[in-house]
């Protein structure tokens, strides 16, 4: 029959690899400090804009989902004013 011994000697053998499976947490930088969203605030946002003009997702700039829809609303106010460009540059 099955041996309970045998398996938990095997359990204790395998060792977990480093690096896999572990992410850190990004936490939201407008949560940390108390930054203002506008669209005036060029630097700010482009930090938020691709190189190609995309707007970066949540999972990749690291903001939550009140201050990630807050920084689309204001890049969309600002690509309509014409302070930000709607594509990124184009090199001919």
């Amino acid at each position: 029959m099955f041996n309970k011994k045998k398996a938990k000697d095997s359990k204790d053998k395998r060792v977990p690899k480093k690096g896999i499976g572990v992410r850190i947490k990004k936490e939201c930088a407008f949560c940390k400090s108390e930054l203002d969203i506008n669209y005036k605030n060029l630097e700010l946002l482009t930090r938020y804009v691709s190189s190609r003009g995309k707007i970066l997702s949540r999972r990749i700039s690291g903001n939550c989902a009140k201050h990630q829809r807050k920084v689309c609303r204001e890049i969309k106010r600002a690509r309509f004013l014409n302070l930000i460009p709607y594509t990124g540059r184009v090199f001919s």
